[in-house]
Formats: structure tokens, C-alpha cells, sequence
């Protein structure tokens, strides 16, 4: 499967990478002087950029400047046996350069065409300038995020981003397998991805809440509206942990644990809804609990009593944990530039084609004589394009 990558930043590129990490022939086309934003983005070693060393993995590199007639139609010329294009510019660019989709699906109507951007393809915000924070501060996430009584949170990191970029993966295997399975249509079609939309998705029955009670869910910190016990503690020896009781048996046993059985009894526990009505006692009785005892026996009690308990990690505690370390989650890979380099393995594990980093993140244009060669360019075109800026 061919995936041409001409997305930039993190929303369209992540889902190009996940689909490379799976096998998949990924192209990544880049301005022959900008190139994606994300080489330069964040932390970086020896001026070369970190974060583009994971988001580039397994993706080959060349350059073409689409704005020009010239590079327009290198795209077209990658496109007519591509499988998927992902492309996160603002509507009409590309109708603007001649690259829209119908020009695409009449030159390979089994083309899979994934637009990523801000606001979606149509609608009054649609040409409005769109990132994942836009879409963290719309979608309702930052609303419920944070303290009662302190200003909305916004996640430090590329959240809606990433939730867009795991649902382009999710809508483009499901274009292909309209595309090919048996009975299928054989073709291909637009996937139109707006970052504002998956979270709405994920906050669950606000919008029902809302539309039937006329409810607001409010800010609630670390507590959950639908269960309680459930927030951070910090523990003797100065570490957190987090506990969730969203089953009732876990909240039994957590109550159990920490020597306030009685609790049980009461009439609103059975509920997850009215136990977080009690949260303020609920977490007195969990926290000084908690607050008495180191974080190894804070796990091992937990653990014994089969009650849901985590560390808080930061990152250096991902890479040090043993269970992380079996699931090879943070994996080492080689990289031309630096040498050993330890990030995020591939997602999940499939047992017939488990996926795998061939390669980390290229130079800008390293596989401009491979793949324009391969479209029948010739030594003295590209040489020519490269001169006039096109590559």
C-alpha cells in the first residue's frame, strides 16, 4: 500500500506514520525550503529536531513545491498508483493548485483522499487557521478540565492531534476496506476529518446530559462526576498515586483496604453517581490512608486486595517500569543522525504482522532520485526541477 504524506505538523502526519509503522509504503512530501514544521519543533540535539525523528520513522522523503504547475503535477504523476493521500491544507488550496478531489479520483479512482484540518471542509469556520489547542478549547475537553474554582486546562501536548490522527487511521482502513473487500466498490472516496470533532466524541453522554437535563458538567479537578473514590493521593515518602473505583466491587474493596467498611452500607454507595455526591468523605478516608504509608506499600496493599491503583509516572518512570520494558513500549532504534535513539514502539501488537520501525525520521528530500526517478524522471530533469525550486 502507497500513502503519500503531504500533511504538516502532527494530526495528518501521526496517522501517516502509524499506517508506515504497519507496512505501509509511506511518501512524505515536504516544500523543497520549509519542509514539515515539525523537523524544527520542540526539543532537539545537535540542531537536529527529536520530534521529527519519530514522526518522519518509516516514511521515505522528497520534495516538490505543489503551489507550482511543475510540482503539481509530480504529486498527480505519485498519485496515479497511490493508495492514500493525506493533506491537511486549508480548503480550496488545493483546488486552487489543480490537485482537488475529482481531478484526483478521474486519474485514480481508486484513490483514498484524507483531509485533515482544524474546522472540516465546509461550514462558516471552514478556511479559519485550525490546531489540536483550538480544538481542545471548542470540543468542551478544557471546559471540564482543571480545578473547580481555576481556569480551564489545556493538555500539555498535542492531544486532539493525536485522538485525529488515530481516527484518520481508523477512517481510512475502513475507505480501503470499502475499496476491496469482497463486494466492495473498488473505489475510492474523501474522508472529511475535522480535529473539532473527535473529542466530542470521547466526553460520552455530556451531549445527552445537555440536551435531556439541561446539565453542564462542571470542572471536578482529579474527581469524576460518575464514581468516587477516585483522584490522586500523595503518599508518605512524597510520590502520587491514582485510584479509579468506576466498578463497585473495586470501591468495596478500596473501603475494605483503608478500614471504613461501614461506608458500604450506606445507602447512596451503590451508586457511582451518589458516591461522588460523597466524595469529600470518600477521599478523607482514602487519602489519610494513603498519606500513612510509603508507595511500594501503598501498591503491594492495593494490589493484594485486587483494587485498581497507579503511580503517577513522569517520563523517566515509563522508561524504568517493568511492565513497559516487557511490552517493549519504549523501544531503541538506530538513527543515522544520533545514533541509539529510544522512543514510542509501534501502537499495538498483531500477531501476523506485528509492525516494526524500519527507520527513523530522514534528511528533507534524502529519496528525491528514487522516487522522482522511479516516476521516469531523468538525471538531467531532476536537475532541472532542483533549479527552478520545484524539488
Amino acid at each position: 500500500m502507497v500513502v503519500v504524506d503531504a500533511a504538516t505538523l502532527f494530526a495528518g502526519p501521526l496517522a501517516a506514520t502509524i499506517l508506515g509503522d504497519y507496512g505501509a509504503d509511506v511518501i512524505k512530501v515536504e516544500h523543497p525550503d520549509r519542509g514539515d514544521p515539525s523537523r524544527t519543533h520542540g526539543a532537539s540535539k545537535d540542531g537536529i529536531g527529536l520530534w521529527w525523528k519519530m514522526l518522519g520513522r518509516n516514511k521515505r522523503t522528497v520534495t516538490a513545491n505543489l503551489g507550482k504547475p511543475e510540482g503539481a503535477d509530480l504529486l498527480k504523476r505519485l498519485l496515479a498508483k497511490a493508495d492514500v493521500l493525506i493533506e491537511n491544507f486549508r480548503p480550496g488550496t488545493l483546488e486552487r493548485w489543480g490537485l482537488d478531489p475529482d481531478t484526483l479520483l478521474e486519474l485514480n479512482p481508486r484513490l483514498v483522499i484524507a483531509r485533515v484540518t482544524g474546522f472540516g471542509q465546509f461550514g462558516p469556520y471552514a478556511k479559519r487557521p485550525g490546531f489540536g489547542t483550538l480544538a481542545e478549547s471548542m470540543s468542551g475537553f478544557a471546559a471540564v478540565t482543571g480545578e473547580p474554582d481555576g481556569p480551564p486546562t489545556l493538555p500539555p501536548f498535542g492531544l486532539a492531534d493525536g485522538v485525529a490522527a488515530l481516527t484518520c487511521v481508523s477512517a481510512i482502513t475502513m475507505a480501503l476496506h470499502h475499496r476491496d473487500s469482497p463486494g466492495g466498490s473498488g473505489r475510492g472516496q474523501v474522508v472529511d476529518l475535522a480535529i473539532i470533532e473527535p473529542l466530542v466524541t470521547l466526553l460520552g453522554p455530556q451531549p445527552l446530559a445537555w440536551d435531556q437535563l439541561g446539565r453542564v458538567q462542571p470542572r471536578t479537578g482529579n474527581r469524576s462526576v460518575n464514581n468516587a473514590p477516585r483522584n490522586t493521593y500523595q503518599t508518605k515518602d512524597g510520590r502520587w498515586v491514582a485510584i479509579s473505583t468506576s466498578a463497585n466491587s473495586i470501591a468495596e474493596r478500596v473501603m475494605h483496604l483503608v478500614g471504613h467498611p461501614e461506608v458500604i452500607d450506606e445507602p447512596w454507595f451503590a451508586s457511582g453517581a451518589d458516591r461522588a455526591e460523597h466524595a469529600d468523605l470518600l477521599d478523607t478516608y482514602v487519602g489519610s490512608w494513603i498519606a500513612e504509608r510509603d508507595l511500594d506499600e501503598v501498591v503491594r496493599e492495593f494490589e493484594a486486595a485486587q483494587a485498581a491503583v497507579a503511580p503517577i509516572y513522569d517520563i523517566r518512570d515509563v522508561f524504568a517500569d517493568p511492565q513497559y520494558q516487557a511490552l517493549d513500549t519504549i523501544t531503541t532504534v538506530d538513527d543515522e543522525d544520533l545514533g541509539a535513539l529510544r522512543m514510542q514502539n509501534v501502537l499495538f501488537r498483531l500477531s501476523a504482522t506485528p509492525g516494526s520501525i524500519r527507520w527513523t525520521g530522514r534528511a528533507r528530500g534524502a529519496d528525491n532520485d528514487d522516487v522522482w526517478g522511479g516516476l521516469g524522471l531523468s538525471a538531467e530533469e531532476l536537475a532541472a526541477l532542483r533549479d527552478k525550486g520545484i524539488v
